[in-house]
């Protein structure tokens, strides 16, 4: 889903800011806006919440030691390393779709000087890495919440009791699920979270995606009930579908606190019905998933690259955005998937990466 939101987010007709400064002025349609929309609505959150789920699975199987070594050398030093080897291919990238945009006459050559210039070397955003820049952060912060928890068995034992009776209740699990993250954007004072584009801790994203985390870590120590996100999962995803076309059909005229309602009642119906779905359908062991699950941290780190770069590319085509978006999306995921089964899967980088080599 990365992949495609990155491949649409150039063709839409809305301005998102430094967040995404590139937008081809001769193919855009609203409509690409909403698939970035659509799936930046619940990506995140379940990426955390998996992301607690099995960095509990690390602290309680071996030992909080080895879940923070284990941590790093999967997620510290590979952010650290990319962010380094993917700054100045960034900037070229960016660069050259920007002039490209603007037809400039020397769009390859002006990108290639903003390449060798040291300051291209510089890591001074982490683009799309920003989500393990968190993830490391919150890795860390969770292991020093759960030993101080275990200081204090009896306030487990009752947040473990109470987790387990909402969560075997499937219309209460939703309900409360989406009244505390109505809470976690009443504090914080937002009705939404945006992407970071800073290497500066912003404590607001912190704040929500630690919640996320946390529940994923809960989740852990009720596994016994995983099967429970069955219940429902096929009326919660079309619930959260009807809301999602609420909410773009009365985008306009929704106040501050409606929009944080319906943003909060999205991500707790997304988040069940998308993962129990996949647990109804995706438990059993296919050659394919595995592969796609191999695959998947060397694709999420180098598609990045591709997306702002075809784009100038295909500048100067004169066809339907969607076109454009199918054509990225195609590229980008046959360049990473190639590039990971010859240069990654059976060498050290899928060790470095992933652990082991293929």
């Amino acid at each position: 889903l990365g992949l495609v939101l990155h491949s649409a987010v150039t063709y839409g007709s809305l301005d998102y800011g430094e967040t995404w400064i590139l937008k081809d002025p001769d193919s855009n349609h609203i409509f690409n806006d909403l698939i970035v929309i659509f799936i930046h609505q619940f990506r995140m959150p379940i990426f955390f919440l998996v992301a607690g789920f099995f960095g509990a699975l690390l602290f309680y199987r071996k030992s909080p030691i080895l879940m923070l070594k284990n941590r790093i050398s999967r997620i510290g030093f590979p952010f650290i390393f990319f962010l380094i080897l993917l700054t100045p291919l960034h900037v070229f990238s960016t660069t050259f779709t920007g002039l490209a945009f603007k037809s400039n006459n020397n769009t390859f050559g002006n990108a290639i000087k903003e390449f060798c210039s040291l300051s291209s070397y510089i890591p001074y955003k982490p683009d799309h890495l920003w989500f393990l820049y968190y993830l490391m952060i919150i890795s860390v912060s969770s292991v020093i919440i759960a030993l101080l928890f275990r200081k204090l068995p009896s306030v487990n034992s009752l947040i473990k009791r109470s987790f387990d009776y909402i969560f075997i209740k499937p219309i209460l699990r939703v309900i409360v699920f989406a009244i505390l993250t109505c809470c976690i954007y009443l504090i914080l004072g937002v009705n939404k979270i945006e992407s970071s584009n800073s290497l500066t801790l912003n404590f607001k994203i912190y704040i929500f995606y630690l919640f996320f985390y946390v529940n994923g870590w809960i989740l852990f120590k009720s596994k016994h009930l995983l099967g429970e996100m069955k219940q429902y999962d096929w009326a919660c995803f079309g619930i959260a579908i009807i809301l999602f076309l609420i909410k773009i059909a009365k985008y306009s005229n929704l106040h501050f606190l409606e929009l944080l309602f319906l943003n909060a009642s999205l991500i707790s119906l997304f988040t069940f019905g998308i993962t129990g779905l996949f647990i109804r359908y995706s438990s059993k062991y296919s050659p394919v998933m595995k592969y796609i699950s191999d695959s998947s941290y060397w694709v999420y780190l180098v598609h990045f690259v591709f997306t702002i770069f075809l784009p100038g590319l295909l500048a100067p085509l004169k066809i339907n955005s969607f076109f454009k978006v199918f054509i990225v999306l195609t590229l980008t995921t046959i360049i990473s998937f190639v590039t990971y089964h010859a240069f990654v899967r059976k060498t050290f980088i899928g060790n470095f990466l992933n652990g082991k080599k293929y």
